[in-house]
């Protein structure tokens, strides 16, 4: 990347440290912590949010004619993506390890904590269970892919491509021939090191600037690895 572009991509993760810190205060504002992974509600809170509950019957009741018929549908991906997580586990666990590639934790992208809030009903529970488990794997396989093409293919596409995973804006450009060849071994080494950026703990505010990943830390590490060799 450019000066320009590592001072822009800076900036970015200058500016997720700022949104994770105003998360923590409207946290706090709500009347919860967490701690190893664990809520906790302030006293009486759960008995208050309780009332809030709506009963199946009436839950029921409301629900749309179109709810009742897509419903199957919905829950039926459940098959795809557990067979997705099982298989993508199953990838890394041989892949990555003949590589020599630090493995994605997978607790770090699926977190089944929504059900527990008492004013969700079973069925609001269980499709929040679902939601979670579901994009949870969509985030975990994204990050074992996002690994993989560092590795073999550490190149940006010719066009803007919507929303890339965390590691492309280090990837090098479209065309950059010498580059490609000069650093692939750069790219694959930093995958080895073990200190790859990690997602926060369920968005918690790091604790100072240091412990926020930069964003250009991948390219700093892959550039040295490059002109140590």
């Amino acid at each position: 990347m450019t000066g320009r572009m590592e001072a822009l991509a800076e900036e970015i993760v200058r500016l997720q440290g700022e949104l994770d810190r105003e998360i923590e205060r409207r946290r706090k504002a709500l009347g919860w912590t967490i701690k190893d992974r664990l809520v906790a509600f302030e006293h009486g809170l759960v008995a208050e949010q309780r009332k809030l509950r709506i009963g199946l019957g009436s839950y029921l009741s409301k629900s749309s004619l179109r709810s009742m018929l897509t419903a199957p549908v919905i829950y039926s991906l459940i098959v795809p993506i557990v067979l997705i997580d099982l298989w993508i586990s199953l990838y890394q666990a041989i892949c990555f390890r003949a590589y020599g590639i630090t493995r994605v934790r997978r607790s770090d992208y699926i977190a089944l904590d929504r059900a527990r809030l008492p004013y969700l009903n079973a069925i609001e529970a269980f499709n929040c269970l679902y939601c979670s488990y579901a994009n949870g794997v969509i985030a975990y396989v994204r990050e074992v892919a996002g690994r993989t093409e560092q590795y073999w293919c550490p190149i940006k596409h010719a066009v803007r491509i919507s929303a890339p995973h965390d590691r492309y804006r280090a990837f090098l450009d479209y065309g950059d021939a010498e580059g490609y060849r000069a650093r692939l071994d750069g790219f694959r080494a930093a995958l080895r090191g073990g200190r790859e950026p990690r997602s926060t703990d369920n968005g918690a505010a790091p604790a100072d600037a240091a412990a926020t990943p930069s964003a250009a830390s991948v390219t700093s590490r892959i550039s040295t690895d490059s002109e140590a060799r």
